[in-house]
C-alpha cells in the first residue's frame, strides 16, 4: 500500500511512502481488537474499591433492646446490615483487574487497528517537524492546514519528542505518543490517525522487535 507523504500546510509534498501490507493491510479481526481494548481498560482500574462489613464498623457492642417484650423484631447490634450505620452486605473489596494476553493476539490486535485506519481513509502520513521551542499555536495551525481540527487526533511521532508533546497537549482531542508506544486502544480511540513519516519506520521496527510495547 503506497500513500501520500503531507507537508504540515497541508500541501502534497510530492512524495509518497509504502505502507507494509503485513501490518495496514491485513484483514482486521475483530475478536482480537474487542480482547485487546478489553484488557487495556480493565488494566485501568485501581481495583481499591472498599466498603466495611458488619465486623469491620465501629460500635454496635451493646444488645439495643432486651431480647422479648417489645413487641418489635430481635436485634443483637445497631450495626446489623439492615440498620442505617450498618455493614455493608457483600461490598466490594480490592482486587486486581489486570487481564494478560498471548503475545500474538495484542500483536494481530494492533495490526487490525492499524489496518482499520488504513481501510477507512482516517490515516495521514506528514513530513517530520518540531519546533525551537513549544508553540501550541503553530501546532493548531499545523490541525487546521491538515483539516483535522476540532477532531479527536492521534499523532504518533517516530521517537519522543518533547517539544512537539507540549506543543499540543493543550489542545482539547489532540493526543501525542511516540509509535512504538501506541497501544491498540490509543490508535482505535480517535478520528484521525496521524503519523509522522519517521513514525511509520518505528512501526515496522516495532513488530520485528522482541521487544515490542503492545498493549
Amino acid at each position: 500500500m503506497t500513500v501520500e507523504i503531507f507537508k504540515i500546510n497541508g500541501s502534497k509534498s510530492g512524495k509518497k511512502i509504502k505502507l507494509d501490507d503485513d501490518i495496514f493491510g491485513i484483514e482486521p479481526n475483530d475478536h482480537a481488537l474487542y480482547l485487546s481494548v478489553k484488557a487495556y481498560l480493565a488494566n485501568q482500574r485501581q481495583g481499591t474499591h472498599k466498603t466495611k462489613e458488619r465486623s469491620e464498623v465501629r460500635g454496635g457492642g451493646k444488645k439495643p433492646w432486651r431480647q422479648k417484650g417489645r413487641g418489635t423484631a430481635r436485634a443483637g447490634t445497631s450495626r446489623s446490615p439492615l440498620w442505617i450505620g450498618g455493614g455493608t452486605i457483600f461490598g466490594p473489596r480490592p482486587r486486581n483487574y489486570r487481564q494478560d494476553l498471548p503475545k500474538k493476539v495484542k500483536r494481530l490486535a494492533r495490526k487490525s487497528a492499524l489496518s482499520y485506519k488504513a481501510k477507512d481513509n482516517q490515516l495521514l502520513v506528514i513530513e517530520d517537524f518540531s519546533f525551537e521551542e513549544p508553540k501550541t499555536k503553530e501546532f493548531n495551525k499545523i490541525l487546521q492546514a491538515l483539516d483535522a481540527e476540532g477532531k479527536k487526533v492521534l499523532l504518533l511521532t517516530g521517537e519522543k519528542n518533547e517539544i512537539v508533546y507540549k506543543s499540543g497537549r493543550n489542545i482539547n482531542k489532540v493526543n501525542i505518543l511516540e509509535a512504538s508506544k501506541a497501544s491498540t486502544y490509543d490508535i482505535v480511540n480517535n478520528q484521525l490517525l496521524i503519523l509522522q513519516k519517521s513514525a511509520v519506520d518505528a512501526i515496522k521496527k516495532t513488530f520485528k522487535s522482541s521487544k515490542e510495547v503492545v498493549n
